[in-house]
């Protein structure tokens, strides 16, 4: 009798070091999906702010030199007239400022420095949104990996414990016949 109730008992703890095990493999592949996303999400935003700041860097290189009206017709001005409309890198006033002098108005004479000085300062805040975005990331990525390693041990411990478990419930059900 005392073997039967101790057999009983195993399979209880062996059902729950499964459901563990269960647990810990589900909240893997939940995670590991998140980190996907997330990875994916950093990616397209380090492509844009690439092909932005890129952009950015040719204007402010052409007005520099003086050479603005054929900067206007080039696909980086198409590149930053698209990004000046959806930042969020620039004030109203400059980001009409900016527009104004992209799409090469002839009633619209600013000073270039002006637009120099909007271009540089939606530079500097770009690479500062860069780079605490790269700080987001690696700190999702090192939250990630601590995860998945206290995750795969949970579920290695529960994979042996069930191993134990199930050897000593067959023990018992040999002594038990």
């Amino acid at each position: 009798k005392e073997s039967e109730e101790n057999k009983a008992k195993t399979e209880e703890e062996l059902k729950q070091h499964q459901v563990d095990r269960d647990e810990a493999i589900k909240a893997m592949a939940e995670a590991e999906a998140i980190r996907e996303k997330e990875a994916a999400v950093y990616a397209k935003f380090k492509a844009d702010h690439g092909a932005n700041a890129a952009a950015m860097d040719k204007a402010i290189k052409a007005l520099e030199r003086g050479v603005a009206g054929g900067f206007l017709q080039t696909h980086a001005a198409d590149v930053l007239r698209s990004m000046t409309k959806n930042s969020g890198y620039i004030a109203a006033g400059d980001r009409q400022t900016l527009l104004s002098f992209l799409s090469g108005s002839s009633d619209y004479a600013p000073q270039s420095g002006q637009i120099i000085g909007i271009l540089k300062q939606m530079l500097d805040e770009m690479h500062a949104g860069y780079a605490d975005a790269t700080k987001t990331e690696e700190e999702a990525i090192s939250a990630h990996a601590q995860l998945m390693d206290a995750k795969t041990k949970q579920k290695n411990l529960a994979s042996q414990a069930i191993e134990a478990k199930l050897t000593k419930v067959a023990e018992l059900g040999v002594s038990i016949a």
